[in-house]
């Protein structure tokens, strides 16, 4: 049995301990009374002196509760957002009380770092979201379960509490999630699908890369298809692949292309400069220099599909090529085929 009671700010949750828990650890035992908190949190809170039992602060996480005994759980008023919110505009493609799906933009970050403190996706979204946050960690702020690099587009789902945080968390552990990418890519590989399976870790000669290891690395799985070749089927300039991840690695797709030797198209980091063949018509130049010149790496989140943590049913959602991919695409769509 519980209630709840607000208290200076805070709010106060009366706990008491019937005889189905008698044993219980009092982490387990808070965590099933108050189902809107993560076990973390509540650990938390136990080491802080927020729980106490007739007046005693208990700060064991390991004490065992016994039945009849009532505890006391006094939770702090929600800290101000480290970073800040700003008004970053934002394309919101589902929003509810538990989470937020954006489609992100190229170019825009999404964890302020050392090279970009503010202007994130983070900071949007404290703005955008405001009070609907209810906190994770004591902050009020958003709860970022997988992310996007900077200039990768689409689609990213974001928590706004710590129930939401964790369900969405165990799903991508559990590579329950589901996550498609449309790739551009330099040529086209000898397998029209396939799954790539490797090692990924830092690059021992560049800290700043990630790579595919021999040894020590994480396992990191890419599956992917061939949708269209662009130029001569037998030795394309190009091509369109579908990306599906099954491990969710840093620069994981980015690593698998160029180790597959198709990077993506843009990629400046992983990329590498590709020499164009003559053009012999107006089009065909187009389409060379439209490769050429792509600003960033060609590849977009087009698909998100995850069980909602408080609705219990799946939500699957598809965002359409972005104005600059779709354009390359046409462009490339102008070889002519041998």
């Amino acid at each position: 049995m519980s209630d709840t009671n607000s208290s200076g700010g805070g709010t106060l949750h009366r706990i008491e301990v019937g005889d189905e828990h008698k044993g219980f650890r009092l982490d387990r035992f808070l965590a099933g009374a108050c189902s809107d908190m993560s076990r973390s949190r509540l650990r938390q809170l136990i080491e802080l002196g927020a729980v106490t039992r007739a007046g005693i602060t208990i700060k064991d996480q390991n004490h065992r509760v016994k039945p009849g005994e009532c505890y006391i759980v006094a939770i702090p008023p929600l800290l101000p957002a480290v970073p800040q919110g700003q008004d970053i505009p934002l394309k919101v493609v589902y929003e509810d009380a538990d989470l937020i799906v954006i489609d992100k933009p190229a170019g825009l970050v999404v964890h302020p770092a050392a090279g970009n403190p503010d202007g994130t996706l983070v900071n949007a979204l404290i703005h955008h979201c405001g009070d609907s946050l209810q906190g994770l960690g004591g902050e009020a702020r958003p709860g970022i379960v997988h992310r996007l690099d900077k200039d990768t587009s689409g689609l990213l789902v974001a928590a706004k509490n710590e129930r939401a945080m964790g369900s969405l968390a165990k799903q991508f552990a559990n590579h329950t999630i589901e996550r498609a990418y449309t790739a551009i890519v330099w040529g086209c590989p000898r397998k029209p699908e396939g799954l790539i399976e490797t090692q990924i870790g830092r690059n021992p000669f560049d800290r700043k890369k990630m790579g595919v290891l021999r040894g020590g690395g994480k396992e990191a799985r890419t599956g992917y298809k061939v949708i269209e070749r662009f130029g001569d089927p037998a030795n394309a300039f190009a091509s369109l692949i579908e990306c599906r991840l099954q491990t969710g690695r840093t620069h994981q797709i980015r690593v698998h292309l160029t180790h597959l030797g198709h990077p993506l198209i843009g990629d400046p980091t992983y990329g590498r400069a590709h020499s164009l063949p003559r053009a012999h018509a107006p089009e065909e130049e187009l389409a060379y220099r439209a490769a050429a010149e792509f600003p960033r790496q060609a590849l977009h989140a087009w698909l998100l599909g995850f069980q909602h943590p408080s609705l219990h049913k799946t939500l699957r959602f598809e965002s359409p090529w972005p104005e600059d991919l779709s354009n390359m695409i046409d462009a490339l769509r102008g070889l002519k085929k041998s």
